[in-house]
């Protein structure tokens, strides 16, 4: 579309881009069943600009999920399968020599997109894995002394597999701190798991999305919409406080060595104007912090090796947090 094309097309209110990406919800359960808790975080992470760790088992639909979003954003999609032996420039692109015209040329890689899924992240060394920062924190890849900007919205979604950690390299504080969420994909109840095999049974075919009825139900201009009207919630100074407390709290644990840092803080703080906005409120609540605490802080703990001993657990931790943090009225 071109930009004359754009400015002519009338400006989306954000009461159609929040219908929209509820809708989205829907169009995405035609393929994932039994996830919307997941579907949510995405698309607070799109409204954010955050990206998400997802983590969960082999056989739960990571990679469904995400192909199912994108198809039902009308977005561009690209899979990495992180290995051992992954280079940067398989992330990021890279300089090539064209022997045809004599000269060297960039040859984009698959960075470059809207949803980029990095499978099984934690299996490829740190050289690696950092070729990731630059892109993750200010959406640029920066090569030869050029830099060369990510389309919009551009957002990671990162896999790992939360029992097997044989030949894994574990992502370093710096990097996590650069996700918004952190998504879990649980086993499917049995109900849900009934409804997968009843599908598979009918024919539903996970290659094939369009069969199974997936369509575009929003796209980038709803979240542009969606994201201005996200700017305009409403975020009371003991709403704000009740977020620093609480954050500040896990640093004082003796359970954890390394707390939440202010850039969790404002990422929770983030999280939480979103999900007021979509739940259509134009104000936020102590309780949406609530809701949103422990998918926005789990992966920011750096729990003491004794407590993890004790079975101690990031999210239990931030239940204790939740409950004792006095909540403002």
């Amino acid at each position: 579309m071109s930009s004359t094309e754009q400015a002519a097309r009338p400006q989306l209110s954000a009461t159609e881009a929040r219908d929209a990406l509820i809708a989205l919800r829907a169009e995405v359960g035609k393929a994932v069943v039994g996830n919307d808790a997941a579907v949510t975080g995405l698309i607070l992470a799109l409204l954010c600009r955050g990206h998400v760790l997802l983590e969960g088992v082999p056989g739960t639909a990571k990679t469904l999920l995400v192909r199912a979003l994108a198809a039902a954003l009308d977005l561009k999609t690209k899979r990495i399968q992180f290995t051992p032996d992954l280079m940067p420039g398989d992330v990021t692109g890279s300089i090539v020599y064209d022997a045809h015209s004599g000269e060297f040329s960039f040859r984009e890689g698959p960075v470059f997109t809207n949803l980029l899924l990095a499978d099984e992240i934690n299996r490829t060394p740190p050289k690696t894995q950092s070729s990731l920062l630059e892109a993750m924190e200010e959406r640029q890849v920066s090569l030869d002394g050029t830099t060369r900007p990510l389309p919009d919205p551009f957002i990671v979604i990162a896999t790992q597999n939360p029992v097997e950690y044989e030949g894994t390299y574990p992502l370093p504080e710096a990097q996590l701190d650069r996700f918004l969420l952190k998504l879990t994909m649980p086993i499917p109840s049995r109900e849900d798991e009934f409804g997968i095999l009843v599908r598979h049974a009918q024919g539903f075919d996970p290659r094939d999305l369009a069969a199974a009825g997936l369509k575009p139900v929003a796209g980038a201009e709803h979240l542009a919409a969606a994201r201005q009207a996200v700017a305009g919630v409403t975020l009371r100074p003991e709403v704000i406080g009740y977020v620093v407390d609480v954050c500040r709290a896990t640093r004082a644990l003796p359970s954890v060595r390394i707390g939440v840092s202010p850039r969790g803080a404002t990422a929770l703080l983030a999280a939480t104007r979103a999900w007021a906005w979509l739940a259509g409120r134009d104000y936020a609540t102590p309780d949406d912090v609530k809701a949103l605490a422990r998918p926005s802080l789990r992966h920011r703990l750096d729990l003491r090796p004794e407590a993890e001993l004790e079975g101690a657990t990031a999210d239990g931790v931030l239940d204790r947090v939740l409950a004792s943090v006095p909540v403002p009225r």
